[in-house]
């Protein structure tokens, strides 16, 4: 039997407002698979996402989501085979919690819905903030309302575009593990993210974009080489090994 692979760029070429944003990218994830996508502002990491999920129409190349044309499926087909988090946190209504977490099932029966969306919220530690309007909570606690939305669908792969951004460390680490745990159990996953040594840390493999290309794709600390910490990201960098992972030592070039 073939193997399905959950998510699958090939000679992608996007371009937004006349502008070429990715430029023949070949991206893949694995079952089981947690990936990072990282790179510098503007080198097409939510582009890459985006198109991966049929949401950013390619010039060229092709998006695939378990093994199919993306172009010839379904929006529900779509869904059922990939969550997505997006980078934005805002929402419309001020729902409470729970309905919104819902909402990433939808193709579920109200109350199935209801209840995944409850073992969601405490998987992220917001069980207590099921009644409450979202408009009423921090930013933090909107987050973790969103990664629940996208934790309900059980869909084979899950993209979450920057989903650390702005939030402290405790949050940062629990969105990263529950991430992680969700690969663990068979998800493919694919994140994109700005630290380095956080993605280092957390990532099976690291994908590094540069100006809509790929030019790194392998195990994170050979992906994150001096090379490519110099060339793509402008640090003189080196690796230190730390009881709670890799650290990197960087200084601005120039």
């Amino acid at each position: 039997m073939a193997i399905v692979i959950p998510v699958e760029l090939t000679g992608a070429v996007a371009r937004l407002n006349d502008r070429v944003v990715l430029d023949g990218v070949d991206l893949s994830l694995n079952v089981g698979e947690a990936v990072a996508l990282c790179g510098p502002n503007g080198a097409g990491k939510s582009s890459a996402i985006r198109a991966a999920l049929g949401l950013l129409p390619l010039n060229a190349g092709q998006a695939r989501l378990g093994g199919e044309d993306i172009t010839k499926l379904s929006e529900r087909a779509r869904a059922e085979r990939a969550a997505y988090l997006a980078q934005e946190r805002r929402i419309a209504w001020n729902m409470p919690a729970i309905e919104v977490a819902a909402l990433g099932a939808p193709f579920l029966s109200a109350a199935d819905g209801l209840l995944r969306a409850k073992a969601a919220l405490d998987e992220v530690g917001a069980g207590h903030l099921a009644d409450r309007g979202v408009a009423d909570m921090s930013g933090g606690e909107r987050a973790r309302i969103l990664l629940a939305r996208a934790l309900v669908s059980g869909a084979p792969a899950l993209l979450a575009d920057e989903p650390i951004a702005g939030l402290d460390p405790d949050a940062q680490f629990l969105v990263l593990d529950r991430l992680k745990g969700r690969a663990r159990s068979g998800q493919a996953v694919l994140v994109s993210l700005h630290d380095l040594t956080l993605a280092a840390r957390w990532a099976d493999r690291i994908i590094v974009l540069q100006a809509g290309r790929v030019v790194a794709d392998a195990p994170p600390l050979e992906a994150l080489s001096p090379e490519v910490l110099r060339d793509v990201f402008g640090v003189s960098g080196r690796w230190v090994e730390t009881p709670s992972g890799p650290l990197l030592d960087a200084t601005r070039i120039g």
